[in-house]
């Protein structure tokens, strides 16, 4: 006994017709009548196969523009009829319908359309399918006796089980996965399309496919799997891996948090990233000066660290880096000396990411426990014009400049966030302690004495004088924050006893 399904009436509907000639001729040869609609039908009567058209089984022209077509009894009881059923086979004798044993239907390019900013209402609504989708629910949910295919791309797998019998049951159910994965995606490309102008709509639910099941999760009790949006991916989720061994849960996340520090600057930018913080970041006129200033931040952290670039990675840059042991580069390229160097590094990871810029309206997301939270991206630019200096003391152009640095850096370190400065440069960092003022103490500590002439930059206001107290013992010569203290006065009264330059932002770079 065997499961396999032997198709002998298709019915093919499909816009996309890549893949279509071979399909037609797979059928033919398996001894199925094919069965088609319009565009369709034409494109398989032209490579030499017979074709019957939906008119003539369903007894009915195509009508409005084409919108309706297979809405019919005699397409739908032949598709969605239970061979289990003698009620339902009774049914298909007494109305003259033949049973289909494979739908084949893909569907208008409703995404590509609305892709366009300009694309007309109109034109967008004439692109919802409905007749197609319809078609592939039907076979889909009567996969029991029904084969349906949504991708070209599974076309080979269809007719070399045609070749073999027949479509199993297991491929059947595989198959029909696909189509409902297809059919939910698609609705949501209209859902997502009809409520555009609501930046949180009541309804969230971006389309995610799996780009890699993981050897596990942040620890190796915890299985785990890699998910890209589907769509318009952007950072991360637009890198194509070059090189390396397979990234794990923990490496996708530094890589992450190393790009968009090193994506953030204007200048050619190297990032260092350990456990999400930056153990070095740093800008120069070239990724090559730039290389040594980043691992001069942490050089002790930065081994087995993510190394991320904002501009094609050099041969010069990347023989620097070959020289510390790294597990992950991030580049939106690579020139071809650069690849030649890493390349000799058996495990490490080369990513490129093809899509830097976040697409209009994009948003983040994390999980709570039975939730998701949604905002958008923290990647607005610093904007000094709307600062306020205040203090008497006011920052020259060198030093405001530096604060900029230390201003945009501040924004990739975890909270409670303190950074120090120095050459556009990081030269000690105080992530994620519970006390602000610890975590000034703790970028003093990891500055060797660095801070001796550092600017300061902390990511939330200062609720007391403590920080800066500690931050000017250690030689901070200028300090930009947001304000906004109930004991601002206090802050900027500790700054003026010492003839600190203090700058307000107003703006706030939580990042838990």
């Amino acid at each position: 006994m065997t499961d396999a399904l032997p198709i002998r009436r298709a019915l093919v509907s499909v816009y996309d017709k890549s893949g279509l000639a071979d399909l037609a001729r797979g059928l033919a040869d398996a001894g199925a009548e094919i069965v088609s609609t319009g565009s369709t039908a034409a494109a398989i009567r032209a490579c030499g196969v017979a074709v019957t058209e939906v008119a003539d089984v369903t007894g009915f022209p195509e009508i409005l523009d084409g919108r309706v077509k297979t809405l019919h009894p005699a397409i739908h009881a032949g598709i969605l009829a239970d061979r289990d059923k003698a009620t339902h086979l009774n049914a298909l004798t007494e109305h003259d319908i033949a049973a289909f044993d494979l739908v084949v239907v893909n569907l208008y390019p409703f995404r590509d359309t609305v892709a366009d900013p300009d694309v007309s209402a109109a034109k967008a609504i004439e692109m919802i399918d409905v007749g197609g989708p319809t078609m592939v629910r039907a076979a889909a949910k009567n996969h029991a006796h029904v084969g349906v295919v949504v991708r070209p791309e599974d076309y080979p797998i269809v007719l070399d089980a045609l070749a073999k019998g027949g479509l199993s049951a297991a491929l059947r159910t595989e198959l029909a996965t696909t189509a409902f994965a297809h059919t939910a995606s698609y609705d949501a490309d209209v859902r997502d399309w009809l409520q555009r102008d609501e930046s949180f709509p009541e309804r969230y639910g971006p389309v995610y496919t799996r780009a890699q099941t993981l050897r596990y999760g942040e620890n190796p009790h915890q299985a785990a799997a890699y998910y890209v949006e589907r769509g318009q991916p952007w950072g991360l989720g637009s890198a194509e891996q070059l090189h390396g061994k397979e990234l794990s849960y923990n490496n996708l996340l530094d890589a992450d948090a190393a790009w968009l520090a090193a994506a953030d600057a204007d200048a050619p930018c190297v990032a260092i990233i350990k456990h999400t913080n930056p153990a070095g970041l740093a800008e120069a006129d070239s990724l090559a000066e730039a290389y040594p200033k980043a691992l001069a931040g942490d050089p002790v952290s930065a081994f087995g660290g993510i190394v991320a670039v904002n501009r094609p990675l050099d041969a010069a840059t990347a023989e620097q880096v070959a020289e510390v042991f790294t597990e992950v580069v991030v580049a939106p390229d690579y020139e071809p000396g650069a690849l030649e160097v890493l390349q000799r590094k058996r495990d490490l990871r080369l990513l490129r990411i093809t899509a830097a810029t976040p697409p209009p309206g994009a948003r983040t997301a994390r999980t709570v426990s039975g939730g998701l939270l949604v905002q958008e991206p923290d990647l607005a630019p610093p904007s000094p014009e709307a600062w306020t200096v205040a203090t008497t003391a006011a920052p020259d152009e060198a030093t405001l400049a530096e604060l900029a640095f230390a201003w945009r850096a501040v924004r990739h370190v975890k909270s409670n966030a303190i950074l120090l400065a120095a050459d556009r440069a990081i030269v000690g960092v105080g992530a994620g302690q519970m006390s602000r003022v610890d975590s000034v103490r703790l970028a003093v500590e990891k500055s060797g004495g660095r801070a001796d002439g550092a600017v300061l930059a902390s990511d939330a206001f200062f609720p007391f004088r403590d920080g800066p107290d500690a931050a000017f013992d250690a030689g901070v010569r200028a300090i930009i924050q947001p304000g906004g203290s109930k004991r601002d006065e206090e802050v900027v009264a500790a700054c003026e006893e010492r003839g600190v330059p203090l700058v307000l932002t107003g703006v706030r770079h939580f990042r838990h």
